[in-house]
């Protein structure tokens, strides 16, 4: 059981935004932007943009802004200036907003359009949470480590059972560094029953899986 409540952000994505902020410091970027839902991977962004010495904007979806004051103020106190989303910041948000004053915003729709205008808008850095191949490389921390604390118990791991957002925890971090490597190890992913993205529905390809059954590593 590796539990990411104790970390400064309460997430495991604090491992990839002090990466991407580090980067974009030694750039000279003064300012990044971002979009959150929640608001872990906002409260993330705020901190690892004010341990580089950079300012930090983040566009919250709308609902999760009203109801989790609390993540909004954590950001705020690590330095981000958060508005939320959709919002009269951007000229997309003022348009949805105009139709519709009342949306409670979105993340994939709205959140994330804001943030990638503004940083187009204001020529600043656009850090992204989740799925991009950078983020699940970053990621990678979470699955060396556990691999290492087996090693220090004398324990191998056979089944992983690990929690799927956007994938960068479970995939690139968790179970990649286990996969691959001449030994079974089966890895089973979970997702929330109120966001049902892997077991329910149809899929196809190679989208939709929930279960690796004995991957070899």
């Amino acid at each position: 059981m590796k539990f990411e409540g104790a970390t400064a952000t309460g997430s495991h994505k604090i491992n990839t935004a002090v990466a991407q902020a580090y980067y974009a410091g030694k750039e000279g970027i003064e300012e990044v932007v971002t979009e959150t839902g929640a608001g872990q991977w906002g409260t993330a962004t705020a901190l690892a943009a004010t341990m580089n010495g950079i300012r930090s904007t983040v566009f919250m979806v709308k609902v999760s802004y009203e109801q989790k004051p609390l993540r909004k103020k954590i950001m705020s106190l690590y330095g981000a200036r958060v508005y939320a989303s959709p919002s009269t910041e951007t000229p997309f948000g003022r348009s949805v907003l105009e139709k519709e004053p009342g949306h409670p915003g979105s993340l994939g729709g709205i959140a994330i359009s804001e943030a990638t205008e503004y940083a187009l808008e204001h020529g600043i850095r656009y850090l992204v949470g989740s799925v991009m191949n950078a983020v699940l490389t970053h990621q990678s921390v979470i699955g060396l480590e556990t691999q290492k604390q087996l090693e220090l118990m004398g324990e191998e791991a056979n089944v992983l059972i690990g929690c799927v957002g956007g994938g960068s925890n479970f995939g690139g971090g968790f179970t990649y560094p286990f996969i691959g490597q001449g030994k079974e190890v089966e890895a089973i992913a979970s997702t929330a029953e109120e966001v049902p993205k892997l077991s329910r529905g149809e899929s196809s390809g190679t989208t939709g899986w929930t279960r690796l059954a004995s991957c070899r590593r």
